[in-house]
Protein backbone atom coordinates (compact mmCIF):
# COMPACT_ATOMS: atom_id res chain seq x y z
CA UNK A 1 0.00 0.00 0.00
CA UNK A 2 1.45 3.26 -1.29
CA UNK A 3 0.49 5.62 0.81
CA UNK A 4 1.28 3.27 4.35
CA UNK A 5 4.73 3.16 2.86
CA UNK A 6 4.84 7.03 2.72
CA UNK A 7 3.57 7.48 6.47
CA UNK A 8 6.05 4.79 7.71
CA UNK A 9 8.63 6.38 5.95
CA UNK A 10 7.72 10.04 7.42
CA UNK A 11 7.90 7.94 10.82
CA UNK A 12 11.05 7.70 10.73
CA UNK A 13 11.98 10.80 9.03
CA UNK A 14 10.39 12.75 11.86
CA UNK A 15 12.13 9.93 14.39
CA UNK A 16 8.03 9.15 15.71
CA UNK A 17 6.58 6.28 17.12
CA UNK A 18 3.11 6.56 15.73
CA UNK A 19 0.81 9.01 14.00
CA UNK A 20 -2.62 9.40 15.09
CA UNK A 21 -4.81 9.92 11.76
CA UNK A 22 -8.81 10.80 12.79
CA UNK A 23 -11.98 11.51 11.18
CA UNK A 24 -12.92 15.18 11.92
CA UNK A 25 -11.94 18.13 9.76
CA UNK A 26 -10.34 21.51 11.28
CA UNK A 27 -13.68 22.71 12.60
CA UNK A 28 -13.78 19.32 14.37
CA UNK A 29 -16.90 18.30 13.31
CA UNK A 30 -18.33 14.64 13.33
CA UNK A 31 -19.69 14.60 9.82
CA UNK A 32 -17.63 15.19 6.62
CA UNK A 33 -17.33 13.74 3.41
CA UNK A 34 -15.65 10.77 2.85
CA UNK A 35 -13.01 12.82 0.40
CA UNK A 36 -11.93 14.83 3.62
CA UNK A 37 -12.14 11.92 5.78
CA UNK A 38 -8.09 10.87 6.30
CA UNK A 39 -9.11 8.14 8.93
CA UNK A 40 -11.04 6.42 5.91
CA UNK A 41 -8.88 7.10 3.48
CA UNK A 42 -6.51 5.19 4.82
CA UNK A 43 -8.51 1.98 6.48
CA UNK A 44 -11.72 2.26 4.00
CA UNK A 45 -13.53 2.27 7.17
CA UNK A 46 -16.71 4.78 6.14
CA UNK A 47 -18.56 5.33 9.97
CA UNK A 48 -18.54 8.58 11.24
CA UNK A 49 -16.20 8.09 14.36
CA UNK A 50 -13.49 6.41 15.02
CA UNK A 51 -9.14 7.18 14.91
CA UNK A 52 -6.90 5.44 13.49
CA UNK A 53 -2.74 4.65 14.56
CA UNK A 54 0.12 3.77 12.21
CA UNK A 55 3.02 2.17 14.07
CA UNK A 56 6.37 0.65 12.14
CA UNK A 57 4.57 -2.64 12.25
CA UNK A 58 0.71 -2.25 12.57
CA UNK A 59 -2.12 0.28 12.28
CA UNK A 60 -5.02 -0.40 14.35
CA UNK A 61 -8.40 1.50 14.09
CA UNK A 62 -10.40 2.24 17.44
CA UNK A 63 -14.07 2.15 17.07
CA UNK A 64 -17.29 1.82 19.60
CA UNK A 65 -19.99 -0.50 20.05
CA UNK A 66 -22.17 0.63 16.82
CA UNK A 67 -19.23 -0.01 14.59
CA UNK A 68 -17.59 -3.25 15.75
CA UNK A 69 -19.19 -5.60 12.73
CA UNK A 70 -18.93 -2.82 9.85
CA UNK A 71 -15.25 -2.22 10.64
CA UNK A 72 -14.58 -6.00 10.20
CA UNK A 73 -16.71 -5.65 6.89
CA UNK A 74 -14.97 -2.96 5.62
CA UNK A 75 -11.02 -3.22 6.33
CA UNK A 76 -8.79 -5.01 4.97
CA UNK A 77 -7.21 -7.50 8.08
CA UNK A 78 -4.29 -8.28 6.56
CA UNK A 79 -3.44 -4.45 7.54
CA UNK A 80 -5.45 -3.35 9.57
CA UNK A 81 -6.47 -4.37 13.44
CA UNK A 82 -9.94 -3.42 14.82
CA UNK A 83 -9.72 -2.37 18.09
CA UNK A 84 -13.36 -2.47 19.34
CA UNK A 85 -13.95 -0.45 22.38
CA UNK A 86 -16.79 -1.17 24.77
CA UNK A 87 -19.06 0.87 26.14
CA UNK A 88 -17.13 3.20 28.45
CA UNK A 89 -13.64 2.76 26.94
CA UNK A 90 -12.16 5.63 25.40
CA UNK A 91 -9.47 6.00 22.70
CA UNK A 92 -6.90 7.16 24.42
CA UNK A 93 -6.95 4.65 27.18
CA UNK A 94 -7.10 1.93 24.36
CA UNK A 95 -3.75 3.43 22.72
CA UNK A 96 -2.41 3.64 26.03
CA UNK A 97 -2.63 -0.42 26.56
CA UNK A 98 -1.11 -0.66 22.96
CA UNK A 99 1.58 1.64 22.42
CA UNK A 100 4.82 2.36 24.79
CA UNK A 101 5.29 4.23 27.39
CA UNK A 102 6.10 8.21 26.79
CA UNK A 103 5.82 7.18 22.65
CA UNK A 104 6.53 10.06 20.51
CA UNK A 105 2.78 10.73 18.60
CA UNK A 106 2.44 12.49 15.57
CA UNK A 107 -0.93 14.50 15.03
CA UNK A 108 -2.24 16.65 12.89
CA UNK A 109 -2.94 20.66 14.93
CA UNK A 110 -5.79 21.15 12.58
CA UNK A 111 -7.82 18.46 13.31
CA UNK A 112 -7.62 17.34 17.08
CA UNK A 113 -9.26 20.12 19.76
CA UNK A 114 -6.18 21.35 22.23
CA UNK A 115 -8.39 19.49 25.30
CA UNK A 116 -7.28 16.20 23.08
CA UNK A 117 -3.60 17.37 22.40
CA UNK A 118 -3.45 17.88 26.30
CA UNK A 119 -5.32 14.67 27.59
CA UNK A 120 -2.93 12.65 24.74
CA UNK A 121 0.06 14.61 26.07
CA UNK A 122 -0.46 12.66 29.88
CA UNK A 123 0.35 9.78 28.34
CA UNK A 124 2.58 10.46 24.82
CA UNK A 125 5.44 12.70 23.53
CA UNK A 126 2.81 14.57 20.77
CA UNK A 127 4.61 16.16 18.49
CA UNK A 128 2.16 18.69 16.34
CA UNK A 129 1.96 19.15 12.43
CA UNK A 130 0.24 21.75 10.84
CA UNK A 131 -0.36 19.42 7.99
CA UNK A 132 -2.54 16.69 6.91
CA UNK A 133 -0.32 13.35 6.77
CA UNK A 134 -3.06 11.64 4.41
CA UNK A 135 -5.45 14.32 2.22
CA UNK A 136 -3.54 16.22 -0.35
CA UNK A 137 -5.40 19.22 -2.65
CA UNK A 138 -9.02 18.72 -2.08
CA UNK A 139 -10.75 20.86 -4.84
CA UNK A 140 -12.27 23.94 -3.60
CA UNK A 141 -15.84 24.14 -2.56
CA UNK A 142 -18.72 26.63 -2.79
CA UNK A 143 -20.78 26.97 -0.25
CA UNK A 144 -24.95 28.45 -0.49
CA UNK A 145 -25.53 30.51 2.94
CA UNK A 146 -28.91 31.01 4.24
CA UNK A 147 -30.16 32.98 7.22
CA UNK A 148 -32.78 31.09 9.14
CA UNK A 149 -35.75 32.94 10.28
CA UNK A 150 -36.18 33.80 13.84
CA UNK A 151 -40.08 32.71 13.44
CA UNK A 152 -37.72 28.97 13.94
CA UNK A 153 -34.87 30.14 15.97
CA UNK A 154 -36.76 32.60 18.66
CA UNK A 155 -34.13 35.19 19.18
CA UNK A 156 -31.92 36.97 16.60
CA UNK A 157 -28.10 37.33 16.22
CA UNK A 158 -28.10 40.45 17.91
CA UNK A 159 -29.52 39.13 20.80
CA UNK A 160 -27.17 36.15 21.14
CA UNK A 161 -24.19 38.04 20.44
CA UNK A 162 -25.21 40.20 23.38
CA UNK A 163 -25.43 37.27 26.02
CA UNK A 164 -22.43 35.66 24.37
CA UNK A 165 -20.49 38.65 24.72
CA UNK A 166 -21.51 40.16 28.31
CA UNK A 167 -18.44 38.96 29.95
CA UNK A 168 -15.98 40.41 27.49
CA UNK A 169 -13.96 43.44 28.53
CA UNK A 170 -12.57 45.91 25.81
CA UNK A 171 -10.05 44.74 23.37
CA UNK A 172 -10.80 41.12 24.84
CA UNK A 173 -12.44 38.59 22.42
CA UNK A 174 -14.22 35.56 22.45
CA UNK A 175 -13.07 32.37 20.05
CA UNK A 176 -15.14 30.14 17.94
CA UNK A 177 -14.22 27.72 15.61
CA UNK A 178 -16.41 24.82 16.02
CA UNK A 179 -18.86 25.55 12.58
CA UNK A 180 -21.99 23.79 14.74
CA UNK A 181 -21.50 26.68 17.11
CA UNK A 182 -20.99 29.28 14.41
CA UNK A 183 -23.59 28.22 12.84
CA UNK A 184 -26.33 28.49 15.57
CA UNK A 185 -25.26 31.96 16.70
CA UNK A 186 -24.93 33.98 13.41
CA UNK A 187 -28.47 32.00 12.69
CA UNK A 188 -26.95 30.93 9.26
CA UNK A 189 -27.20 27.53 7.31
CA UNK A 190 -26.17 26.06 4.41
CA UNK A 191 -28.19 22.80 3.02
CA UNK A 192 -25.73 22.60 0.11
CA UNK A 193 -23.49 19.82 1.37
CA UNK A 194 -24.91 16.31 2.71
CA UNK A 195 -26.13 15.53 5.65
CA UNK A 196 -25.30 18.99 7.34
CA UNK A 197 -26.94 22.35 7.65
CA UNK A 198 -23.90 23.96 9.06
CA UNK A 199 -21.97 26.61 7.35
CA UNK A 200 -18.12 26.76 7.15
CA UNK A 201 -16.92 29.25 9.18
CA UNK A 202 -15.02 30.71 12.12
CA UNK A 203 -15.68 33.61 14.45
CA UNK A 204 -14.08 36.50 16.50
CA UNK A 205 -16.57 38.25 19.30
CA UNK A 206 -15.85 41.29 20.47
CA UNK A 207 -17.66 42.79 23.54
CA UNK A 208 -19.58 45.41 21.06
CA UNK A 209 -19.30 43.19 17.53
CA UNK A 210 -18.68 40.31 15.76
CA UNK A 211 -16.42 39.31 13.13
CA UNK A 212 -17.81 36.01 10.53
CA UNK A 213 -15.17 34.25 8.37
CA UNK A 214 -16.47 32.20 6.04
CA UNK A 215 -14.85 30.08 3.72
CA UNK A 216 -14.17 32.93 1.17
CA UNK A 217 -12.92 35.35 4.17
CA UNK A 218 -11.04 32.83 5.88
CA UNK A 219 -7.84 33.88 4.93
CA UNK A 220 -8.34 36.69 6.93
CA UNK A 221 -9.32 35.17 9.79
CA UNK A 222 -5.42 34.50 11.07
CA UNK A 223 -4.39 38.35 10.52
CA UNK A 224 -7.48 39.24 12.60
CA UNK A 225 -6.44 36.77 15.19
CA UNK A 226 -3.44 37.98 15.54
CA UNK A 227 -4.15 41.72 15.51
CA UNK A 228 -6.28 41.02 19.46
CA UNK A 229 -4.86 43.16 22.23
CA UNK A 230 -6.30 41.58 24.86
CA UNK A 231 -7.63 38.33 26.20
CA UNK A 232 -8.51 35.18 23.58
CA UNK A 233 -11.37 33.43 25.40
CA UNK A 234 -11.96 29.96 24.03
CA UNK A 235 -12.84 26.47 24.90
CA UNK A 236 -10.21 23.83 24.50
CA UNK A 237 -12.45 21.42 23.82
CA UNK A 238 -13.93 23.26 20.74
CA UNK A 239 -10.88 24.75 18.98
CA UNK A 240 -8.04 23.02 17.38
CA UNK A 241 -4.09 22.76 18.68
CA UNK A 242 -3.32 24.72 15.67
CA UNK A 243 -5.84 28.36 16.40
CA UNK A 244 -5.14 27.43 20.37
CA UNK A 245 -1.45 28.43 19.45
CA UNK A 246 -2.15 31.41 17.50
CA UNK A 247 -3.73 32.64 20.62
CA UNK A 248 -0.70 31.98 22.37
CA UNK A 249 -0.43 33.58 26.07
CA UNK A 250 -3.81 35.59 25.44
CA UNK A 251 -5.31 32.35 25.79
CA UNK A 252 -8.18 32.06 28.48
CA UNK A 253 -10.36 28.94 28.75
CA UNK A 254 -13.40 29.28 29.65
CA UNK A 255 -15.14 25.73 31.06
CA UNK A 256 -17.58 25.46 28.75
CA UNK A 257 -18.68 27.63 25.21
CA UNK A 258 -21.29 29.88 26.32
CA UNK A 259 -22.57 28.65 22.81
CA UNK A 260 -22.65 25.43 22.88
CA UNK A 261 -24.40 25.90 26.75
CA UNK A 262 -27.37 28.61 24.37
CA UNK A 263 -27.70 26.51 21.64
CA UNK A 264 -28.27 23.27 23.50
CA UNK A 265 -31.48 24.34 25.94
CA UNK A 266 -33.77 25.20 22.85
CA UNK A 267 -36.77 28.52 23.03
CA UNK A 268 -39.98 27.28 22.27
CA UNK A 269 -39.62 28.69 18.85
CA UNK A 270 -37.06 26.30 18.25
CA UNK A 271 -39.55 23.65 20.20
CA UNK A 272 -42.56 24.33 18.02
CA UNK A 273 -40.11 24.23 14.79
CA UNK A 274 -39.15 20.79 15.85
CA UNK A 275 -42.62 19.15 16.61
CA UNK A 276 -43.42 20.51 12.92
CA UNK A 277 -39.91 18.81 11.61
CA UNK A 278 -40.48 15.60 13.20
CA UNK A 279 -44.26 15.17 12.59
CA UNK A 280 -43.19 15.38 8.76
CA UNK A 281 -40.38 12.82 9.10
CA UNK A 282 -42.52 10.40 10.89
CA UNK A 283 -44.77 11.09 7.91
CA UNK A 284 -42.34 10.39 5.49
CA UNK A 285 -41.32 7.09 7.56
CA UNK A 286 -45.21 6.17 7.67
CA UNK A 287 -45.36 6.38 3.41
CA UNK A 288 -42.30 3.85 3.48
CA UNK A 289 -43.63 1.27 6.17
CA UNK A 290 -47.02 1.25 3.39
CA UNK A 291 -44.19 1.54 0.39
CA UNK A 292 -42.64 -1.92 2.23
CA UNK A 293 -45.65 -3.71 2.68
CA UNK A 294 -47.26 -3.13 -0.92
CA UNK A 295 -44.37 -3.48 -2.98
CA UNK A 296 -42.71 -7.31 -3.92
CA UNK A 297 -39.03 -7.47 -4.63
CA UNK A 298 -37.79 -4.37 -3.60
CA UNK A 299 -33.99 -3.55 -1.78
CA UNK A 300 -32.87 -2.12 0.78
CA UNK A 301 -31.93 0.97 -2.06
CA UNK A 302 -35.32 1.09 -2.94
CA UNK A 303 -36.46 1.77 0.22
CA UNK A 304 -33.63 4.34 0.87
CA UNK A 305 -34.59 6.09 -2.43
CA UNK A 306 -38.60 6.52 -1.93
CA UNK A 307 -37.56 7.61 1.68
CA UNK A 308 -35.84 10.63 0.49
CA UNK A 309 -38.42 11.31 -2.07
CA UNK A 310 -40.95 11.31 0.27
CA UNK A 311 -38.74 13.77 2.99
CA UNK A 312 -38.19 15.83 -0.37
CA UNK A 313 -42.30 15.88 -0.93
CA UNK A 314 -42.96 16.82 3.48
CA UNK A 315 -40.31 19.60 3.25
CA UNK A 316 -37.07 18.53 3.77
CA UNK A 317 -33.97 20.95 2.57
CA UNK A 318 -31.84 17.71 2.72
CA UNK A 319 -30.97 14.70 4.78
CA UNK A 320 -29.57 15.23 8.27
CA UNK A 321 -27.48 11.81 7.78
CA UNK A 322 -27.49 9.11 5.31
CA UNK A 323 -30.55 6.93 5.56
CA UNK A 324 -29.90 3.36 7.09
CA UNK A 325 -32.25 0.84 5.69
CA UNK A 326 -30.86 -2.62 7.05
CA UNK A 327 -32.40 -6.01 5.77
CA UNK A 328 -31.96 -8.99 8.60
CA UNK A 329 -28.28 -9.67 8.89
CA UNK A 330 -27.68 -6.42 8.03
CA UNK A 331 -30.04 -4.73 10.75
CA UNK A 332 -27.42 -5.65 13.55
CA UNK A 333 -25.13 -3.25 11.81
CA UNK A 334 -25.95 0.11 14.49
CA UNK A 335 -24.40 2.33 11.67
CA UNK A 336 -25.33 0.26 8.60
CA UNK A 337 -24.20 2.67 5.40
CA UNK A 338 -24.53 0.62 2.37
CA UNK A 339 -28.40 0.28 1.43
CA UNK A 340 -27.61 -2.03 -1.13
CA UNK A 341 -29.70 -3.12 -4.53
CA UNK A 342 -28.80 -6.62 -4.33
CA UNK A 343 -30.13 -7.09 -0.72
CA UNK A 344 -34.08 -7.75 -1.77
CA UNK A 345 -36.85 -8.19 0.92
CA UNK A 346 -38.48 -11.80 1.01
CA UNK A 347 -41.36 -12.80 3.14
CA UNK A 348 -40.42 -12.76 6.98
CA UNK A 349 -37.67 -10.18 6.27
CA UNK A 350 -37.18 -7.45 9.46
CA UNK A 351 -36.09 -4.23 8.01
CA UNK A 352 -34.76 -1.55 10.46
CA UNK A 353 -34.94 2.20 9.04
CA UNK A 354 -33.00 4.91 10.75
CA UNK A 355 -33.73 8.57 9.24
CA UNK A 356 -33.44 12.40 9.80
CA UNK A 357 -33.50 15.33 7.78
CA UNK A 358 -33.38 19.14 7.87
CA UNK A 359 -36.25 21.03 7.78
CA UNK A 360 -36.21 25.03 6.89
CA UNK A 361 -35.49 25.87 10.52
CA UNK A 362 -31.92 23.83 10.44
CA UNK A 363 -32.47 21.65 12.98
CA UNK A 364 -31.66 17.79 12.59
CA UNK A 365 -34.10 14.88 13.05
CA UNK A 366 -33.59 11.46 13.98
CA UNK A 367 -36.00 8.71 14.37
CA UNK A 368 -35.61 5.23 13.84
CA UNK A 369 -38.53 2.18 13.19
CA UNK A 370 -38.37 -1.21 12.35
CA UNK A 371 -40.76 -3.00 10.11
CA UNK A 372 -41.32 -6.40 8.72
CA UNK A 373 -42.11 -7.73 5.50
CA UNK A 374 -45.18 -10.12 6.02
CA UNK A 375 -45.29 -12.15 9.16
CA UNK A 376 -42.76 -12.13 11.62
CA UNK A 377 -40.57 -14.79 13.35
CA UNK A 378 -41.01 -15.63 17.47
CA UNK A 379 -37.38 -14.29 17.58
CA UNK A 380 -38.35 -10.95 16.08
CA UNK A 381 -41.47 -10.85 18.60
CA UNK A 382 -39.45 -11.18 21.37
CA UNK A 383 -36.43 -9.04 20.62
CA UNK A 384 -38.99 -6.04 18.96
CA UNK A 385 -41.01 -6.01 22.35
CA UNK A 386 -37.92 -6.43 25.02
CA UNK A 387 -36.19 -3.84 23.28
CA UNK A 388 -39.89 -1.88 23.50
CA UNK A 389 -40.43 -2.06 26.86
CA UNK A 390 -37.22 -0.85 27.44
CA UNK A 391 -37.60 2.39 25.42
CA UNK A 392 -40.94 2.55 27.02
CA UNK A 393 -39.27 2.78 30.91
CA UNK A 394 -36.66 4.95 29.08
CA UNK A 395 -39.29 7.54 28.61
CA UNK A 396 -41.34 7.50 31.56
CA UNK A 397 -38.11 7.67 33.75
CA UNK A 398 -39.26 10.31 36.18
CA UNK A 399 -37.45 13.52 37.27
CA UNK A 400 -34.11 12.26 35.70
CA UNK A 401 -30.99 14.34 36.73
CA UNK A 402 -28.85 13.27 33.90
CA UNK A 403 -28.88 11.34 30.74
CA UNK A 404 -26.11 9.00 32.75
CA UNK A 405 -29.45 8.07 34.77
CA UNK A 406 -31.57 7.27 31.73
CA UNK A 407 -28.98 5.12 30.08
CA UNK A 408 -28.39 2.93 33.52
CA UNK A 409 -32.40 2.22 33.68
CA UNK A 410 -32.08 0.99 30.42
CA UNK A 411 -29.37 -1.61 31.04
CA UNK A 412 -31.22 -2.57 34.05
CA UNK A 413 -34.47 -3.44 31.70
CA UNK A 414 -32.01 -5.26 29.47
CA UNK A 415 -30.17 -7.31 32.46
CA UNK A 416 -33.87 -7.99 33.65
CA UNK A 417 -34.61 -9.61 30.09
CA UNK A 418 -31.76 -11.34 28.89
CA UNK A 419 -31.35 -13.20 25.17
CA UNK A 420 -28.21 -15.33 24.47
CA UNK A 421 -25.94 -13.74 21.64
CA UNK A 422 -28.21 -10.28 21.67
CA UNK A 423 -26.20 -7.31 23.00
CA UNK A 424 -26.56 -3.54 23.34
CA UNK A 425 -23.48 -2.02 22.87
CA UNK A 426 -24.04 2.03 22.79
CA UNK A 427 -24.99 4.56 24.70
CA UNK A 428 -29.30 4.76 25.12
CA UNK A 429 -29.12 8.45 23.29
CA UNK A 430 -27.34 12.19 22.42
CA UNK A 431 -28.24 15.48 21.96
CA UNK A 432 -29.50 16.86 18.87
CA UNK A 433 -29.79 19.98 17.20
CA UNK A 434 -28.14 21.88 14.49
CA UNK A 435 -26.40 18.45 14.08
CA UNK A 436 -27.93 15.11 14.47
CA UNK A 437 -24.75 14.34 17.36
CA UNK A 438 -24.58 17.07 19.54
CA UNK A 439 -23.70 17.76 23.23
CA UNK A 440 -24.78 18.45 25.78
CA UNK A 441 -26.91 16.45 26.67
CA UNK A 442 -25.82 12.83 26.42
CA UNK A 443 -27.35 9.25 27.40
CA UNK A 444 -24.51 7.05 28.06
CA UNK A 445 -21.82 5.18 30.11
CA UNK A 446 -19.43 8.27 30.03
CA UNK A 447 -18.48 11.40 32.44
CA UNK A 448 -20.28 13.59 29.75
CA UNK A 449 -23.54 11.78 30.27
CA UNK A 450 -23.41 13.64 34.16
CA UNK A 451 -23.95 17.03 32.74
CA UNK A 452 -27.27 17.99 34.49
CA UNK A 453 -30.61 17.87 32.05
CA UNK A 454 -32.41 21.43 31.32
CA UNK A 455 -35.63 22.40 30.31
CA UNK A 456 -35.51 22.77 26.74
CA UNK A 457 -32.90 20.43 25.99
CA UNK A 458 -33.24 18.25 23.31
CA UNK A 459 -32.20 14.54 22.81
CA UNK A 460 -32.68 10.72 21.13
CA UNK A 461 -33.38 7.62 23.15
CA UNK A 462 -32.49 4.53 21.09
CA UNK A 463 -32.37 1.46 22.87
CA UNK A 464 -31.66 -1.62 20.90
CA UNK A 465 -30.53 -5.65 20.73
CA UNK A 466 -28.08 -7.35 17.72
CA UNK A 467 -26.67 -10.20 17.05
CA UNK A 468 -24.71 -10.36 14.35
CA UNK A 469 -25.44 -13.95 12.95
CA UNK A 470 -29.72 -12.99 13.47
CA UNK A 471 -30.50 -9.19 13.36
CA UNK A 472 -30.72 -6.14 15.19
CA UNK A 473 -33.44 -4.49 16.31
CA UNK A 474 -33.56 -0.65 17.42
CA UNK A 475 -36.15 1.70 17.91
CA UNK A 476 -35.52 5.77 18.52
CA UNK A 477 -37.82 8.95 19.24
CA UNK A 478 -36.76 11.91 19.65
CA UNK A 479 -37.46 14.42 22.61
CA UNK A 480 -37.30 17.35 24.82
CA UNK A 481 -36.95 18.17 28.57
CA UNK A 482 -39.51 20.10 29.88
CA UNK A 483 -41.49 20.87 32.90
CA UNK A 484 -38.95 18.10 34.73
CA UNK A 485 -40.30 14.89 32.35
CA UNK A 486 -39.50 13.45 29.26
CA UNK A 487 -42.04 14.37 26.24
CA UNK A 488 -41.81 12.83 23.27
CA UNK A 489 -41.97 14.79 19.79
CA UNK A 490 -44.26 12.78 18.04
CA UNK A 491 -46.12 9.45 18.83
CA UNK A 492 -43.76 5.73 18.28
CA UNK A 493 -45.88 4.71 15.51
CA UNK A 494 -44.86 1.14 16.61
CA UNK A 495 -45.42 -2.34 14.45
CA UNK A 496 -47.97 -4.27 16.42
CA UNK A 497 -47.58 -7.18 14.82
CA UNK A 498 -44.18 -6.79 16.09
CA UNK A 499 -45.25 -7.17 19.55
CA UNK A 500 -45.52 -9.78 22.07
CA UNK A 501 -48.47 -8.52 24.21
CA UNK A 502 -48.34 -10.64 26.59
CA UNK A 503 -44.56 -9.77 27.58
CA UNK A 504 -46.05 -6.57 28.53
CA UNK A 505 -46.83 -5.56 31.96
CA UNK A 506 -50.43 -3.46 32.16
CA UNK A 507 -48.00 -0.71 33.04
CA UNK A 508 -46.19 -0.70 29.65
CA UNK A 509 -49.44 -1.54 28.08
CA UNK A 510 -50.29 1.76 28.90
CA UNK A 511 -47.75 3.67 27.96
CA UNK A 512 -47.71 1.77 24.60
CA UNK A 513 -51.31 2.88 24.70
CA UNK A 514 -50.58 6.66 25.10
CA UNK A 515 -47.76 6.30 22.37
CA UNK A 516 -50.47 5.05 19.90
CA UNK A 517 -51.14 6.92 16.63
CA UNK A 518 -54.92 7.25 16.42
Amino acid sequence: MELLSKLRKFLRDENLDCLLINSTNEFLVEYNSLEENSRYILTGFSGSTGDAVVTSDNVYLFVDGRYHIQADLEVDKNIVKVIKLQTGDTVIGAMENLLPENARLGINSKKNSQKRVENLNKFFDVKLFDFDFVIKNIPPQKDEIVNVDEKFTGRNVHEKLSEVSSFLEENDVLLLTNSEEVSYLFNKRDFSKPYSSKITAKAIIYNDGALLFTREKMKDFEEELNAVKGKIYLDKSSVNAYDFRLAGERAVELKQSPVQKMKSVKTDAELEHYKEAFRKTDLAVSAVRDFIESNDNISEYDIAQKLEEYFIKFGAKSLSFKSIVAKDKNSALAHYSKCSKDEILHEGSLVLIDCGAYYEGGLATDITRVFVKGNPSDLHKKIYTIVLKTFLHSFNFKNPKNGYEIDNLAREIFEKNPVEGFVFNHGLGHGIGVSVHEYPPNLSKNDMAKTALEEGMCFSIEPGLYNENYFGVRLENSCYFKNGKINSFVKMNYEKKLIDFDMLTNQEKEWLGEFEVK
